[in-house]
């Protein structure tokens, strides 16, 4: 069940983030893995600003989440994160489709997001969601800067890409 989060959620999504972190060690990322969770206040933020939504099943706690926001216009999915232990039940894509549902009534015609390449939970993952890679004459100067922030908290030592999926084509 995908829902807005509430401020009770806040306490279980670092929890979240770091456990979805961990596969990443397996991959010879350890700078990934052992980054550290967004803050309290940090996902406050988005909390307040309408842009966060959690996964939870069953009546549990989170067990996973996603942030939006927006970028040159388009909806970007800043952050999906799902805890390992809930993966295979298609609570990444739904949580997609939350930021979806948020981005038609802006309206917005694309979702946007940035990836690692080779990573199979990441850039295939989101291509069996619909997603393809941005032709570069494309990426606006406010993704540009999403990517530059990115290399300068060291995630391009791996391959990365931006991707968009036109509002409403999901595939997966």
């Amino acid at each position: 069940m995908i829902r807005p989060a509430t401020a009770a959620d806040l306490t279980y999504l670092p929890e979240i983030e770091l456990a979805a972190g961990e596969p990443f060690r397996a991959l010879g990322m350890t700078a990934v893995a052992d980054d550290d969770p967004p803050t309290r206040d940090e996902l406050d933020l988005v909390l307040q600003a309408g842009r966060l939504w959690v996964a939870a099943v069953s009546g549990t706690a989170p067990v996973g989440y996603a942030i939006a926001d927006l970028v040159d216009g388009c909806a970007h999915v800043e952050q999906v994160s799902v805890d390992p232990r809930w993966a295979g039940r298609r609570l990444g894509a739904a949580l997609i489709d939350a930021i979806e549902d948020w981005a038609r009534a802006l309206p917005c015609d694309w979702l946007t997001l940035t990836t690692f390449a080779d990573v199979p939970w990441n850039a295939p993952y989101y291509r069996r969601l619909g997603f393809e890679p941005v032709p570069d004459r494309d990426v606006g100067p406010e993704l540009r800067a999403v990517r530059a922030r990115e290399a300068a908290h060291g995630l391009d030592a791996w391959p990365r890409i931006a991707m968009r999926r036109r509002i409403g084509e999901e595939t997966g």
